[in-house]
Parts: C-alpha cells; structure tokens; sequence
C-alpha cells in the first residue's frame, strides 16, 4: 500500500498571533477516526512559533515526545529541571512515563520552526526521562541521517522508547536512496521543501506518503529536496 496524502489535505491550526501549525493526525481540536496513528506514530505537528511565544508549562504521561528544531531557538524547561535552548539542528527526547511537565519557548524575536512527533512506549510506567542532542542534520546531502531511534545499533543518535527511527533526509535533483524496510514495518515520508519521487509517487513541499509492505523504499529528486522518513512497526505498540 502506497497512500499521497497532499498538503491541502492537512489539517491547519492557528492559535492567535503566535502559533501556526499543521496536523498530520487527528490532534487538539481535530479528530478524523481514519487518521489517528500509523503504527506506535500518535502525532506529527508541524510547527512555527513566533519569537517571545510558546507553550507555557503542561503535563504528559506514557508517551514519547520527540521535537526536531529546523530554524530558529526552542528553550525547553521541565519537572526534572532541565533548562536547555535548542538550536536548529537539535533534536530532544522527552520520555513522560509516569507524569513529566515541560515548556517549550521561542525566547528570540525571530520564528522558530519545529516538528514534533509522539510515539506510544514499548512500555508503560517508564521513569520520566529527558535527552537532547545536536546532530547538524540540516547540512546532510545525498543521505539519510538518523535522529532518534531505539534500534540500538544505530549510535549517535537520540534514544527512543519504541522501536522506530525518525531520519531526516536530502536528496539532490536526479539523485537516489533507496531505503530498506520489510513487510512489517511501515513507513512515513514528509516533503519538508522540493520534491520527489518515493517509490514513484510525485510529492512536493508540504505532502506525506505513507508505505505498507514494501521491502524497498526508493527516494529520488524530482527536484532538491529535503525530508523526514519515519520507519515503524505495523503494530500500534509492542507491549
């Protein structure tokens, strides 16, 4: 199974002045039952936050919450007190477990464009836990780059409580990737700008295609393009 699901079709949310988002899956005020996950995959935002804004301070719980800084500055404060500010290029892990609270602020005057993605736990009652690392992905040609995963053989890369992996990757106009998967696992590719083909279906800035029993996933640049693959298992969770 092959699924183009275009940008247009992404549900878009603006919360005053100071945040724009667009919904990959059902999340806050939008709810479609056929779009509520894909695999352990909950959520996938795409976010911009305008400078001196952002998410004053909120619990989670049994979730996995994972947020990718494609411009600008995030400065991250949490129950176990930690207090960083993310770059662009800087990934962090928040395991929320048995109950975890965070802010996330864009403390600059400039935009702060983000992902943030949420993954049901390989486990429940984990001890709330908190990583961040910076992979100077967004310099990447020609290539997958791992950002966070619980595949253990994959180092230098964000720990993940769920058995999935988030790439970011680049791919040159009239370049190739191929990405080996296999029939149980699915995967998810989002066009963050140019275009491409994947598995020879045309996406642009903006589009997602998700992919069921494949055991190759080809990624060709229909023009310069940049874009997140996200491999998972065909199971919600594995508990």
């Amino acid at each position: 199974m092959i699924k183009l699901i275009p940008a247009a079709e992404h549900h878009h949310a603006k919360i005053g002045d100071w945040l724009e988002s667009y919904y990959l899956f059902s999340f806050a005020d939008y709810y479609d039952p056929a779009n509520v996950q894909f695999g352990p995959l909950r959520v996938f935002n795409h976010d911009r936050i305008t400078g001196q804004n952002g998410f004053p301070l909120h619990p989670h719980a049994e979730m996995e919450v994972v947020t990718i800084v494609l411009n600008g500055e995030l400065t991250h404060k949490d129950s176990l007190s930690n207090d960083i500010t993310l770059k662009a290029g800087d990934v962090q892990r928040m395991t929320s477990g048995t109950g975890f609270s965070h802010s996330e602020s864009n403390n600059s005057d400039k935009n702060t464009e983000l992902l943030q993605l949420w993954f049901l736990p390989n486990k429940k009652g984990l001890a709330p836990a908190y990583e961040s690392m910076s992979l100077d992905f967004l310099d990447a040609k020609n290539k997958l780059v791992p950002l966070v995963t619980g595949q253990k053989v994959l180092e230098n890369v964000v720990y993940l409580n769920s058995n999935s992996t988030v790439y970011y990757g680049h791919v040159g106009r009239g370049e190739s990737i191929d990405f080996k998967t296999f029939k149980i696992r699915k995967a998810l590719v989002y066009v963050l700008t140019g275009g491409m083909l994947v598995n020879n279906v045309e996406a642009e800035t903006g589009d997602q295609v998700r992919l069921e029993s494949q055991d190759i996933i080809s990624l060709h640049g229909s023009a310069e393009a940049t874009f997140i693959l996200v491999d998972v298992p065909a199971t919600e969770v594995n508990y």
